[in-house]
């Protein structure tokens, strides 16, 4: 569960992390309430769960209440790549004398935390990685012996950062690792954590992305959930407990492991096409699945036509094939469906389903095959 700014700002100050001082508002009246309780000037900043704010006009400086009213009644409404502006952060302007990178994560091959840090902030750290990637001090992290202040130092100085932040920011961040691991989080970014003219050191942003898996441990996470506008593609697949991401593309996309899905959008983009989505029906491909998982694809609009690429383990590919002719007799596609079947059972499946093709029901023999047919037929 992605969090807006204003929560992850939330979220740090509960674990003593700094962060500039403001709140939410939802109408002009709100923010110009706001900017006159904590004092001029203020940024007026759109809350929206995606990059570019700035470049589209979601982020303004007001001197004034009549600069508030100004930029806070052109941001509210403000549409920025698809999300509508519905309510913006108003916190005091921060003198920045240097701007910083930190983040914590998880490297999954490695069975740790990833730390990273920067001295390069205010950029987009893919962009730092790629121009100078140097510039990246990287800590892997024990998740059983965890971060100390001692190592923090270390780490601080090995990304050379700025002699007069080095402490405050060894100190910020074991508070911001307490905040990844204790507070459950999947990401826990601060771009930029920036020091003030006069020496202070904290965090100008937030990215704060939660752990579902352990909501059970944060019933407080049900009021961020209040406030999440979910992809109702998203929302379907959730119901019918399928693993789904939602993307912009016109190929819908069912495949059986998340590795294989990963590799058919690759696939799909290497010949030219676009993924409308990212499902993976695991293991389980009976009729019951495949008919969930072709019902939530047929209810996106943008798909032009299905790819469904399995390869069967565990998982037959007789029944796979059984599964798909049972879900189109219950579901209504609107697309054409191309499949590469291999695997277990893989002879067997695709005799199954030879009565059955025609120009709405496809084979191909390889996944790259079928990934081009799938393509052609969605550019039709």
């Amino acid at each position: 569960m992605d969090l807006f700014e204003y929560q992850g700002k939330q979220y740090f100050a509960r674990f003593g992390i700094a962060v500039s001082p403001g709140d939410v508002a939802d109408t002009v009246d709100e923010a110009v309430a706001v900017a006159e309780r904590i004092g001029y000037p203020v940024v007026v900043k759109a809350q929206v769960k995606v990059g570019g704010r700035g470049k589209a006009g979601g982020v303004k400086l007001a001197n004034d209440i009549d600069e508030v009213r100004l930029h806070a009644g052109n941001i509210l409404g403000l549409d920025i790549k698809g999300h509508v502006v519905h309510r913006v952060w108003i916190e005091r302007s921060s003198d920045i004398a240097k701007e910083y990178y930190a983040s914590f994560t998880l490297d999954r091959p490695n069975k740790t935390h990833l730390g990273m840090l920067s001295a390069q902030g205010g950029v987009e750290i893919e962009v730092v990685a790629e121009e100078n990637p140097d510039a990246i001090a990287f800590l892997q992290i024990d998740p059983v012996r965890g971060l100390d202040v001692a190592t923090a130092r270390r780490w601080v100085a090995e990304a050379e950062l700025d002699e007069a932040a080095r402490e405050q920011t060894a100190q910020l961040l074991v508070k911001l690792y307490d905040c990844y691991t204790t507070g459950d989080c999947d990401l826990a970014e601060i771009n930029p954590l920036i020091l003030t003219p006069d020496g202070n050191v904290h965090a100008l942003d937030a990215k704060v992305t939660l752990d579902e898996n352990a909501s059970y441990r944060h019933p407080e996470w049900d009021e961020f959930r209040a406030t999440e506008t979910e992809d109702p593609r998203e929302k379907m697949a959730k119901e019918k407990g399928l693993n789904y991401i939602g993307l912009d593309g016109t190929v819908g996309i069912i495949a059986n492991g998340a590795g294989l899905a990963m590799s058919t959008l690759d696939v799909v983009n290497q010949v030219g096409g676009t993924a409308a989505n990212f499902l993976d029906i695991g293991g389980g491909a009976n009729a019951d699945v495949m008919a969930a998982a072709l019902e939530v694809i047929n209810a996106d609009p943008k798909v032009k036509s299905i790819f469904v690429n399995i390869f069967g383990g565990i998982t037959r590919v007789d029944e796979v094939a059984k599964g798909v002719l049972e879900a189109l007799a219950r579901v209504s596609i609107s697309s054409p469906i191309v499949l590469r079947l291999d695997g277990t059972n893989a002879i067997e499946g695709r005799a199954i389903l030879a009565p059955h093709l025609n120009e709405r029901l496809i084979t191909e023999p390889t996944m790259l095959d079928a990934a081009r047919t799938a393509v052609n037929l969605a550019n039709a």
